[in-house]
């Protein structure tokens, strides 16, 4: 009887902490909608572009160390299998949503400092023609996809490159290789012309 009563006294409990976290959430959550309202609305009555929503500027030095770059801002290259980093280029499979069908596909992507472009192609295999991508000077901002507009096959895993012309939404094959991504693509993106 005694037992019957804690196990109803820690059920409650658990209930209550429950709910508490839930109402948090969703308080976070709406917070973060009202930032991202506001920040639209300044970009639509034409303030002046807001500093990057990421951790680094983009850097334009010939003697910039990609691999280096990621590795001393906590990054762990090496037991990441799904991106292949080095001095001047990232590579790795992550998959895309089609701008005008929105459908979702696996693209190889590579990052190149020296061509100064983010290009997809079909396949790794097939890296002579690619199927599209930007250069650095269209790139303009780099962030999590918290407001997920399109059903993305991995929520958790999806970060978006906008551009002057529309906004590439993408899915990391893992939490890591999202954050590696993210700070690599930071930096080339050259459309932040006042911050360089």
């Amino acid at each position: 009887m005694v037992e019957h009563l804690q196990f109803e006294e820690e059920h409650r409990k658990r209930e209550e902490l429950e709910r508490k976290l839930h109402d948090e959430s969703l308080r976070r959550e709406e917070l973060v909608l009202n930032q991202v309202k506001i920040r639209e609305k300044s970009f639509r009555m034409g303030s002046k572009q807001a500093r990057p929503l990421t951790r680094f500027l983009p850097n334009r030095s010939t003697e910039f160390d990609l691999r280096h770059h990621v590795e001393v801002n906590g990054h762990n290259v090496e037991n990441c299998h799904h991106v292949n980093l080095t001095k001047t280029t990232c590579r790795g499979m992550m998959i895309k949503m089609g701008g005008r069908i929105k459908t979702w596909r696996k693209r190889w992507f590579v990052f190149s400092r020296t061509k100064r472009s983010f290009l997809y192609y079909a396949s790794e295999k097939d890296e002579s023609r690619p199927k599209g991508g930007m250069y650095f000077q269209a790139i303009q901002e780099v962030y999590f996809d918290h407001l997920r507009p399109h059903k993305s096959p991995n929520p958790n895993l999806t970060f978006c490159v906008k551009t002057r012309e529309r906004t590439y939404f993408l899915v990391a094959p893992s939490p890591e290789a999202m954050r590696i991504w993210m700070d690599v693509i930071v930096t080339g993106a050259e459309g932040y012309k006042e911050f360089i």
